[in-house]
């Protein structure tokens, strides 16, 4: 089984989009391991309305959090500590299961443990989604430096929204990584939208 972690530079970068996209252009299985806040309209519920494939199977969260803040805050506030061995990867026969981690890659689950630390423990393939504003060639490239220390396998990189060739160019270079999409900014995200972008990337 191949296992994509599908991971950001930040916040609201497009992560969902993106994991909805590769789950209904592969088929997959997906996995959102921790849910921070939104439980009424959480990752999962969100990437399978935007999924027509009747084969993907949305397997449960390890851990869901009532307050959408960093994980290790929102456990801490529902009385908990996140405890990495109970985040047990689903079984499936699935040949590809899409991870969608929470918020970037620095992103704390507990005080001792980050999200690309989940990563590396499950083995998965990292696909990096940036999205252009100020600051996120600084973002951009310290995710992969942070990927790079740690040896951990990164797929490529998945560009969101509306275009800046400027900086795609310059994070491209720097970085080495490979470009394996470009996604263009959408008033209408809907499974046609999904369906339509599986021809732009490619993986």
């Amino acid at each position: 089984m191949t296992k994509l972690f599908i991971t950001g530079i930040g916040t609201d970068i497009g992560k969902t989009v993106v994991s909805a996209i590769l789950v209904e252009k592969l088929k997959a299985d997906y996995w959102k391991p921790v849910q921070s806040g939104e439980l009424d309209h959480s990752d999962t519920m969100k990437v399978k309305a935007l999924v027509s494939n009747p084969v993907s199977v949305f397997h449960p969260e390890s851990y869901r959090l009532n307050t959408p803040l960093s994980p290790h805050h929102s456990a801490k506030i529902d009385g908990i500590k996140i405890d990495p061995s109970k985040i047990i990867l689903p079984e499936t026969s699935n040949e590809y299961l899409v991870i969608e981690g929470a918020g970037g890659l620095m992103v704390p689950l507990n005080s001792e443990y980050m999200v690309i630390d989940l990563a590396k423990d499950l083995k998965a393939e990292l696909i990096l989604v940036s999205k252009a504003y100020l600051g996120s060639i600084n973002h951009t490239l310290l995710s992969i430096e942070a990927i790079k220390q740690r040896e951990l396998p990164l797929r490529g990189i998945i560009f969101n929204g509306n275009p800046n060739i400027e900086s795609e160019q310059v994070i491209l270079e720097y970085s080495g990584v490979k470009c394996i999409g470009r996604i263009p900014e959408t008033a209408n995200l809907d499974k046609k939208f999904v369906s339509d972008c599986g021809n732009l990337i490619d993986i």
